[in-house]
């Protein structure tokens, strides 16, 4: 909510492709960027001892500015602490798991409004990848990670190939640099303009409905739940705080049905943002339902 968007930017690859070693090389990269790197696992990160600075359950804070932290099960909810804390990142990366689609979980950079679209780069495996791509069961899926990608970083391998490399650029026109390349990476990763002409045209995007409340609306705690969960159903992100009746205030983060409620010192007013698909919310809509539900709540 500080209007200053951050870039978001999306590392895929199907399993065994490499996505830890690259997110190794990354946070210890000299680039000069405070990175939150939001990982499924700490499983195989191996920092060196002398960068850490703390060590938790699901946190990793390194002396160069960078936090890795692990992700947990909402996506939404993970980005949504990076994006309240006080001092904010540089640049969110998040790790996909080997099977996940990495368009969909860019999509969140579109629906976040303090988030920003700043590339997918997808792992290949280049022992691999062949046999991958021709395997019955997985291929399709395999290929969609391809052809999501703005960079394609080649690892186990020394060089692309010409075979190799016709048959991805008959899935994706994508640079493909060697992970070999590690200095290059970095610089090209962090670029505000990572995205290409093709993968703008892939990742078309609906419009949004956004709509915001500022003022001195006070609601009871009990009944704060509710009043969200009665929300225009096209509404499906909300996030800010809400004063309460006494020294606490919460924090709000909703996505879909999951919501968080969390306890903060009492706000000096309350703000909230919301965003939802166009074609099944308006801004008077939302303004409708928090109106008539927030003057009710404090009536009571």
């Amino acid at each position: 909510m500080s209007g200053i968007a951050l870039p978001m930017t999306v590392i895929g690859g199907y399993l065994g492709a490499g996505k830890t070693t690259f997110i190794n090389r990354l946070l210890t990269h000299n680039h000069g960027k405070r990175l939150f790197i939001l990982v499924n696992d700490f499983g195989a990160i191996n920092i060196d001892a002398d960068l850490l600075i703390s060590k938790t359950e699901d946190t990793l804070q390194l002396t160069n500015g960078c936090v890795c932290c692990t992700m947990g099960a909402d996506l939404y909810m993970a980005i949504g602490r990076v994006l309240d804390m006080a001092g904010r990142p540089d640049h969110i990366i998040v790790e996909a798991s080997g099977i996940a689609d990495p368009l969909k979980i860019a999509t969140a950079s579109h629906a976040e409004p303090d988030l920003t679209y700043a590339g997918i780069i997808t792992l290949i495996d280049g022992l691999n990848i062949d046999a991958l791509l021709d395997d019955p069961q997985i291929g399709a899926q395999v290929a969609a990670q391809v052809r999501s990608a703005d960079l394609l970083v080649l690892s186990k391998v020394e060089r692309l190939s010409a075979a190799l490399g016709a048959r991805l650029q008959d899935l994706n026109p994508a640079s493909v640099i060697p992970a070999r390349q590690c200095d290059i990476i970095p610089p090209v990763l962090l670029k505000p303009d990572l995205q290409t002409d093709h993968k703008q045209s892939m990742t078309a995007h609906p419009d949004y409905t956004r709509w915001a409340y500022s003022g001195p609306c006070t609601i009871p705690h009990h009944e704060l739940a509710d009043i969200l969960k009665s929300r225009p159903a096209g509404l499906f992100r909300v996030k800010g705080f809400v004063m309460g009746p006494g020294s606490e205030g919460r924090c709000v983060q909703v996505v879909g049905q999951h919501m968080s409620l969390s306890p903060v010192p009492h706000p000096a007013q309350t703000r909230l943002v919301g965003i939802g698909l166009k074609n099944a919310v308006t801004a008077s809509a939302c303004d409708d339902w928090w109106h008539a539900r927030s003057v009710r709540a404090q009536s009571v």
